[in-house]
């Protein structure tokens, strides 16, 4: 999606959805952040944010992104002021959030979203912080804002943030959303949590060795939901689950063979397609703005 001026002065820009294709949890900070490995796969859809520049320095959210979040506490808005504050910018920008990723899935709505903000008006405001400044400035919004400012798929660790750009095959992705919000703050807190997995390696990866996410056992013992989801994909593939979110997925190498795979899948299981990127639509529609 390239971004869309219109006679309004509304630009329309892209927020890709992610896949973690893994997640282990290899220990802890002494600060008590969990220590991280994870594969960060960017998709070919997502949500979409509309931004305007205001002369008046206000940042305004117009429409609810995620139902119950106040404007002051919406990331895109959290963002756009983070960027003022950094750049001290006199203009302002009105928001409106497309959605199409659902909450609480483990896609990575919110981050992405955040990282859109930060990205397009960098180059509105001409404020010219690039992305090394701004990844910097994204990780104070959430350890997943970096990889959609840098736009790269990445192995990652740390805590998400120790990021590098890693070369995916093209993958076609049936994803399936159970409709469970999952609170990612007490699967953090959960004793049946593996907290002490073994540290995986690239080769390990490439090679196809299973790595598993941490939270798969966790969240399908404890929802009805995704462990039905998971049945329900079982059908026609090999589920994984993405970040400590719900959402779930199965990948496929073709677009035919994941379109055949979700027919099969039952009527009541909210299930669609999206095609993983080679990188983020939203780099791409950066250079296609010449801002």
């Amino acid at each position: 999606m390239n971004p869309v001026t219109e006679p309004t002065d509304w630009s329309l820009w892209p927020a890709p959805a992610k896949l973690n294709l893994f997640l282990r949890i290899t220990g802890r900070r002494d600060d008590g952040y969990h220590l991280l490995q994870t594969v960060f796969r960017l998709l070919d859809w997502g949500d979409s944010i509309r931004l305007r520049v205001r002369e008046d320095g206000l940042v305004r959210r117009h429409g609810v992104s995620v139902a119950g979040v106040a404007e002051a506490d919406d990331l895109t808005v959290r963002a756009a002021n983070l960027l003022q504050t950094e750049t001290k910018a006199l203009l302002g920008a009105d928001i409106v959030i497309e959605k199409r990723i659902p909450s609480g899935g483990g896609f990575g709505g919110g981050s992405s979203d955040a990282a859109t903000v930060l990205v397009a008006l960098d180059a509105l405001w001409g404020t010219g912080l690039g992305v090394e400044r701004l990844a910097g400035l994204a990780l104070q919004l959430g350890a997943d804002v970096p990889v959609f400012v840098r736009g790269d798929n990445a192995w990652a660790e740390g805590v998400g943030e120790r990021l590098a750009p890693v070369s995916l095959p093209p993958a076609w992705y049936v994803l399936a959303d159970p409709g469970v919000h999952a609170p990612t703050a007490s699967l953090f807190r959960a004793p049946e949590l593996t907290r002490d997995a073994p540290p995986a390696t690239m080769s390990d990866f490439v090679s196809g060795v299973p790595l598993g996410n941490a939270f798969e056992p966790v969240l399908r013992a404890r929802e009805p939901a995704v462990e039905a989801a998971f049945a329900a994909l079982a059908r026609v593939g090999s589920p994984r689950l993405t970040g400590s979110g719900s959402g779930c997925f199965v990948e496929f190498a073709t677009r035919e063979a994941a379109e055949a795979a979700l027919a099969r899948l039952p009527s009541g299981l909210r299930a669609w397609l999206a095609p993983g990127a080679a990188r983020s639509p939203l780099r791409d529609a950066l250079e296609a703005s010449g801002l």
